[in-house]
């Protein structure tokens, strides 16, 4: 609202509210895209990105960089220049430049509200802020200012604000962790990333971005070219978007180096393991490592499942292994697991804690068992949606419903994103399970155009009748009772399991806090951050209901549905976990 704005060097500037599930208010909607323009204002405020103190001056934004951060003397010393050289009063409300080619401006809002159809389609703020920038456009601006304050009362009044509010203050609250009282961060400045896979070359880009030299260790030249031009071609996608120069490019490629000599890693601060899920494999690296690295070095290993302890016991320094899980692409998704072992160190805690800030990761320290957090709950809802297609339930019923829950894609369509004869043997495959007799029919997913679902030339899926009758003969060979299953019931099949197993990770200690465990579920495996998370959701939908439903599902359906008893305990003494 300032007539002109000045800035320490370090500020970065934004309007995050969305984030929080409302609009920029006091005029925010209104203001920013009269001072950098509607294209810049959307994405921003869209995003909840801030932008450096540069950027904002080239934009507009702000009209001065002060020298240094002496905010009251530089605030007032620019406001006597100003004085001096003859400025005048200059409302924000009153600067039309950038917004005054309607027909641009029109092209631009028709862009975003496109892309927020399918980026935040069950979202509201988003959609509010388009509105309040595209209605403001054509009113006054007091008459724009109270439409802005209608739109942000309505915000407020969705429910959404409250799952978007507590994943705020979750991200917040997950580097809370009792190793940071005692363990003192180790300064890491070296990395070494064992395997050039996807894994391994996401890993290495994200380290890269962040400014740290990395070293990779494949099998041979041949791998070590493979996954060289697999960064390359993305660092050259990052050029061709603009996202990044040919010299930002270029100097970023500068530290990078791969090897397949082990002994190369012994001046690394950090080695990150990141092949394949086999527990010989690791072993073996880490045997090998332990023989190698300097003291004091952590060794880390990427596994999203084994046992951590099991893979520290190969090596003489328990305290210095840890659980470093990254989601795929590395270098892209936002969520790091923390496993920490019986044995590691509250100091090696702490580290992997200050890198994962360093590499813009958003960390969930955990415990370890089968899965760790977000698998372990994961298999829960794998486990029921398998289930529910031999009920009567066909995958694009509980793909749809999961989609519309808000999830990008359900468990089906994922399956056969990924592959369907992902650990599959055509050798030794003998029709037992429904993804062995669509393996052995050639259906192996996007891959090979037909997999639950059958895809164009474009990969768009639709549903097939074919798959519809395997299933049904598959359950017929093994009597299956098929019948009719709600939207409803295949929401509570397949999402109070989840709650249930939260509740049971809580309890062993895998988890420091429920919001812990909404995070990881948020970030790294797709669950609707309006919805707050698994553990959010069962208090939405009130954790005694949730009780409820699973003693009754444990007399019907089994054993696998019987309630944690901190579930219980949480229910009879009315104890607020979040």
């Amino acid at each position: 609202s300032a007539h002109y704005r000045i800035a320490a060097p370090n500020t970065k500037v934004g309007l995050p509210e969305v984030l929080l599930g409302i609009l920029p208010g006091a005029g925010g909607t209104q203001r920013l895209p009269r001072l950098c323009g509607v294209n810049m204002a959307l994405d921003m405020m869209l995003t909840g990105k801030h932008v450096p103190a540069k950027e904002a001056l080239s934009s507009g934004i702000i009209d001065k960089i002060a020298e240094n951060n002496n905010t009251i003397d530089n605030g007032i010393e620019y406001a006597k220049k100003l004085l001096k050289d003859g400025f005048k009063p200059r409302p924000t409300s009153q600067i039309q430049n950038k917004i005054s080619d309607t027909k641009e401006t029109s092209e631009l809002i028709l862009k975003f509200k496109d892309t927020a159809s399918k980026k935040y389609k069950n979202l509201f703020s988003p959609h509010a802020i388009i509105r309040s920038v595209e209605e403001g456009l054509k009113l006054d601006f007091p008459d724009a200012i109270s439409n802005e304050r209608k739109l942000f009362e309505e915000c407020i009044e969705s429910p959404q604000r409250q799952g978007l509010i507590h994943s705020f203050f979750a991200e917040r609250a997950n580097t809370k962790i009792p190793e940071l009282k005692e363990g003192k961060p180790i300064e890491l400045n070296k990395i070494g990333i064992i395997g050039g896979g996807t894994m391994g070359t996401g890993i290495s880009m994200a380290a890269m971005n962040a400014g740290f030299n990395v070293i990779m260790i494949e099998q041979n030249d041949e791998a070590i070219q493979k996954a060289k031009a697999k960064i390359n071609s993305t660092y050259d996608r990052s050029v061709k978007l603009n996202r990044i120069t040919t010299e930002q490019k270029n100097k970023t490629m500068d530290m990078f180096s791969a090897t397949t000599n082990f002994s190369d890693l012994k001046d690394r601060d950090l080695i990150i393991e990141a092949v394949f899920e086999n527990m010989d494999l690791k072993k073996d690296i880490f045997k090998q490592l332990d023989g190698i690295c300097k003291d004091g070095a952590i060794l880390a290993s990427n596994t999203s499942a084994l046992d951590v302890n099991e893979i520290a016991a190969e090596t003489s320094r328990p305290e210095d292994v840890i659980g470093l899980h990254f989601f795929s692409p590395a270098n892209v998704m936002k969520l790091l697991e923390i496993v920490r072992g019986d044995k590691t160190s509250k100091s090696v805690v702490a580290s992997s804690l200050a890198i994962a800030k360093k590499i813009q990761k958003i960390a969930a320290v955990v415990g370890v068992c089968p899965g760790f957090v977000g698998n372990r709950i994961l298999a829960q809802r794998q486990r029921e949606a398998n289930k529910l297609i031999l009920e009567g339930a066909l995958p694009w019923d509980i793909d749809d419903a999961l989609f519309d829950f808000g999830f990008p894609m359900g468990p089906f369509a994922m399956s056969d994103l990924a592959g369907l004869d992902i650990g599959w043997n055509k050798e030794t495959s003998n029709g037992e399970t429904l993804r062995d007799v669509l393996c052995e029919a050639g259906r192996l997913g996007q891959k090979s155009g037909k997999g639950f679902y059958t895809y164009d030339e474009n990969r768009n899926k639709s549903p097939d009748p074919e798959v519809e009758e395997i299933i049904k003969k598959f359950g017929e060979e093994r009597q299956a009772q098929m019948r009719d299953i709600s939207k409803e019931e295949i929401l509570q099949r397949c999402l109070y399991p989840m709650i249930n197993e939260g509740f049971k990770i809580l309890e062993e200690g895998m988890a420091i806090r429920a919001s812990d465990i909404d995070i990881v579920w948020t970030n790294g495996y797709g669950w609707p951050v309006y919805e707050g998370g698994p553990m959010f959701y069962g208090n939405l939908v009130g954790y005694d209901k949730v009780l409820e439903w699973l003693q009754n599902a444990e007399k019907e359906l089994g054993p696998e549905f019987k309630p944690s008893a901190y579930l219980e305990k949480v229910v009879a003494e009315k104890i607020n976990i979040l």
